[in-house]
């Protein structure tokens, strides 16, 4: 029970004071409160990410009711890719069915109490990789080359309610055909024997329960828990210049994305350095000017911009030789030097420096070019860095406008774009939901990296942008 002291009397009334113990009992209470609604906030924000992470592991994404336990998640299951990897002629990292490959695998069922065993039939499918552009694209497959031999009872367990019997068959490469990346495998077994387990954890069970189905047996390991990020990047290729169309779109994000860091980051600084301390007619009305801009969606300029992009900036671009910016990373670079709320941001913190340094700087002979390089421009780190965060945030994940100024080639847009064309090629037609899902994890890999390594600057660029002392 908390006790309460008296202190001398505060304008003739007594003030009760907390017992120590209470009141450091009441402040640690506070803090659990604190970290419960931090712990809380964290797992509604953080855990769809997380969800969808382990999702784009699974070869079922939409499954239902949901799994947290996907076979790509168990360890045993890494063993035996790995295993089944080298086994297969490959690495333990990148399998793959190349001639002198033996491959032996055991696949376990249970048998009810009355029903007689019976061995699986071994088929090597002839799959095609998915629903992507590679599943188009002819490819050697390994039934054309594997020999499967007979299939061989080599244990029986007794069980409760029946017997467990464990099968064990080989596949040989045959040694003439070529190296190839996947030896798919399906077995069949009559109703009512039910698959326990195997070498390698089966990715389907259908029919009943009668068909095991397996994508590939010689996966390696990252293949295998990787499934899905490693079909985004195999089988999606420009059919008409054969580049790897993902890789690509990646490299043209960094590139867009790079570039407009690099000019944001020069234009704004220069720009709200001359804002914040440079006097000049027309500099308020052009702040003004800077402000109603950013009030302006994108969509109601768009059309303008496109006729300018189409007529190459006003028809300045025909004087080197070039009729049109659509469908160019200049255009598209052009149209975005630099954003508004950058310029604000880079004012706002210079109008919290002390004028100070730059009286001095001037005092010692220096002019405003060399007082913003040499003095002002170290000084602006921690906005420097929350610009190029945004920037860079922003220009990775516009969609919009790289749709309207980027149509074609395929291997000239960008991955937000680039997207769209996976959910056309994987979801509205097969409903193949894994690679799309992991193309989808990846695009947002970028953002993360950076704000978690320059995330003191953002802090620090925000609060600074926003005081004025």
């Amino acid at each position: 029970m908390e006790t309460v002291a008296q202190t001398a009397p505060a304008a003739g009334r007594p003030r009760p004071v907390l017992d120590p113990a209470a009141a450091a009992r009441r402040r640690w209470a506070r803090a659990a409160l604190i970290y419960v609604l931090l712990l809380a906030f964290s797992l509604l924000f953080v855990g769809p990410f997380l969800f969808a992470i382990l999702s784009s592991l699974k070869d079922n994404p939409a499954e239902w009711p949901p799994r947290l336990d996907p076979p790509q998640l168990n360890p045993a299951n890494w063993r035996a890719a790995w295993r089944l990897g080298k086994a297969g002629g490959g690495s333990g990292l990148f399998g793959q069915f190349a001639p002198g490959a033996v491959v032996n695998f055991d696949v376990t069922y249970f048998v009810p109490e009355g029903r007689t065993p019976h061995p699986p039939e071994v088929t090597i499918s002839r799959r095609v990789p998915g629903a992507g552009i590679g599943a188009v694209v002819p490819d050697a497959f390994a039934a054309d080359y594997a020999i499967v031999s007979e299939v061989v009872e080599t244990a029986r367990k007794p069980a409760e309610g029946g017997v467990l019997v464990t099968y064990s068959f080989t596949i040989r490469h045959d040694g003439q055909g070529p190296a190839v990346d996947r030896l798919p495998l399906d077995l069949l077994v009559p109703i009512g024997q039910t698959f326990h387990s195997a070498t390698l954890a089966p990715n389907r069970i259908e029919r009943l329960g009668r068909v095991q189905s397996w994508n590939n047996i010689t996966p390696g390991l990252v293949p295998y828990v990787f499934h899905n990020y490693n079909r985004v990047f195999n089988e999606n290729y420009s059919r008409t210049t054969g580049k790897n169309l993902f890789l690509a779109w990646i490299r043209n994000s960094l590139f867009i994305a790079g570039v407009k860091v690099l000019t944001t980051v020069i234009i704004a600084s220069m720009s709200g350095y001359a804002l914040a301390r440079l006097r000049f007619p027309g500099r308020n009305a052009l702040f003004i000017f800077i402000l109603f801009s950013m009030m302006i969606p994108g969509q109601v300029t768009f059309i303008s911009n496109y006729l300018v992009l189409r007529d190459g900036v006003f028809g300045i671009s025909r004087l080197f030789g070039v009729d049109t910016l659509l469908n160019t990373f200049t255009g598209l670079i052009v149209s975005g030097l630099c954003g508004g709320s950058a310029v604000f941001i880079m004012k706002q913190f210079f109008e919290t420096l002390p004028r100070e340094l730059e009286e001095s700087a001037r005092i010692d002979g220096a002019g405003p070019l060399m007082t913003y390089s040499r003095i002002v421009l170290p000084l602006a780190r921690p906005a420097l860095g929350a610009v190029a965060i945004l920037t860079f945030q922003g220009a990775w994940n516009e969609f919009f406008w790289p749709l309207v100024a980027l149509t074609a080639p395929q291997d000239k847009l960008l991955l937000t774009v680039g997207l769209l064309n996976l959910r056309r090629a994987y979801g509205a037609v097969a409903l193949d939901w894994g690679p799309l899902l992991a193309a989808a994890i990846i695009s947002a890999l970028p953002i993360i990296i950076i704000f978690l390594i320059f995330q003191r600057y953002f802090v620090e660029g925000i609060s600074f942008s926003g005081i004025k002392g």
